[in-house]
C-alpha cells in the first residue's frame, strides 16, 4: 500500500472512494491545484492556470454523471501577484465554470509564497457511475487519446515549449458522452493519474484484473492529467455504447475486459 492510501485507509466513511462523495442527492468534490506541484507559473498564464484547475474540478463531478451546481475556491496567492494577474486568475475561474453552469459562491483566499488552489464542487445527481459495480466479462475503455499530457510535460520540464491548444493547458471534458451512456455504464471515473493507475483503483474496488486485447505503451498507460473517462459496462451493450460516443462525437477505444486474475500498475505512484 502506498502511502496515500495507507492516509485514505485511516478513514473509514463508506462514502470515500469515488471521484466525488454521495450525500443524498448531492456529489461533494475537491482536488487540489499547486504550484510547484501541479503547474509552474513559467509554463501557464494566470487565466490558464485558474481555467485548469477549474476543469479538473469539474471532470469529477461529469465522471460521476451529476450535474455541477455550485463551486467554493481557496486560492493561496504570493504576495509578489499583479492585479493583473488576480484579474486573469479570477477570469479563468468565472469563465470556465460559467460554461458549465456552475455558480462560485464563496470560499477564502490567503498570503502564501506561491500560488496553490483548491476547489469544492458541488453538484446534484439522480444516478451516479460509481467505481464499483464491474463484474467479470465487462468490457473496458476509455475516450480520446492518451499520452500526450506526459510528453507535453516532458517537454515544458526540460524548458521547451508546448502547443497553446496542448492538452496539458486545455482540458476537453467528456460530458455528454457520460449524459448520453451513463444508463448503459456499469462503472466510470476519470483518468487523472493514468490509465494504469486509475485500473488499479478499479481492480481494489470491484477485486478483479484484466485481460488487455493489445498491448499499451507504459508511456501511454502512465500519463497522467488525460481527464478522459475510463468506463466499463457489459459486452451485451458494446452496440449501443459504441453508438452513443459516436452521437456525442468521441473516439471510444475499448483495450480490455475484466477477468479473475491480479492486476498489476506499471505506473510509479503520482503522489507519495
Amino acid at each position: 500500500m502506498n502511502l496515500e492510501n495507507y492516509f485514505i485507509a485511516q478513514f473509514n466513511s463508506k462514502r470515500i472512494g469515488d471521484d466525488g462523495a454521495v450525500v443524498g442527492g448531492y456529489v461533494y468534490s475537491k482536488d487540489a491545484f499547486f504550484e510547484n506541484v501541479h503547474f509552474k507559473t513559467s509554463w501557464m498564464t494566470h487565466y490558464q492556470i485558474a481555467k485548469k484547475s477549474m476543469l479538473v474540478n469539474i471532470s469529477d463531478a461529469i465522471a460521476m454523471n451529476a450535474k455541477p451546481r455550485y463551486a467554493l475556491l481557496s486560492v493561496a496567492m504570493p504576495k509578489s501577484i499583479t492585479k493583473e494577474q488576480m484579474r486573469s486568475l479570477a477570469r479563468g475561474f468565472q469563465e470556465s465554470a460559467a460554461f458549465y453552469g456552475v455558480e462560485i459562491i464563496g470560499g477564502d483566499t490567503i498570503s502564501n509564497t506561491k500560488l496553490d488552489i483548491t476547489i469544492t464542487i458541488i453538484s446534484e445527481v439522480t444516478k451516479p457511475l460509481l467505481r464499483s459495480g464491474l463484474r467479470k466479462d465487462y468490457l473496458l475503455a476509455y475516450t480520446g487519446s492518451l499520452g500526450r499530457s506526459i510528453r507535453d510535460l516532458k517537454k515544458l520540464s526540460n524548458l521547451g515549449s508546448i502547443h497553446r491548444q496542448s492538452k496539458f493547458v486545455n482540458i476537453t471534458l467528456r460530458q455528454k458522452f457520460i449524459q448520453n451512456a451513463s444508463r448503459f455504464l456499469s462503472s466510470g471515473m476519470d483518468i487523472s493519474d493514468g490509465l494504469f493507475s486509475d485500473l488499479n483503483k478499479l481492480s481494489e474496488v470491484n477485486n478483479i484484473g484484466f485481460k488487455f486485447f493489445k498491448k499499451i505503451k507504459k508511456t501511454v498507460g502512465c500519463s497522467g492529467e488525460e481527464y478522459e473517462m475510463l468506463v466499463a459496462f457489459d459486452k451485451r451493450e458494446k452496440k449501443t455504447v459504441l453508438k452513443r460516443a459516436a452521437q456525442s462525437r468521441v473516439k471510444l477505444n475499448i483495450f480490455a475486459k475484466s477477468a479473475r486474475m491480479k492486476y498489476t500498475n506499471r505506473c510509479k505512484s503520482h503522489h507519495f
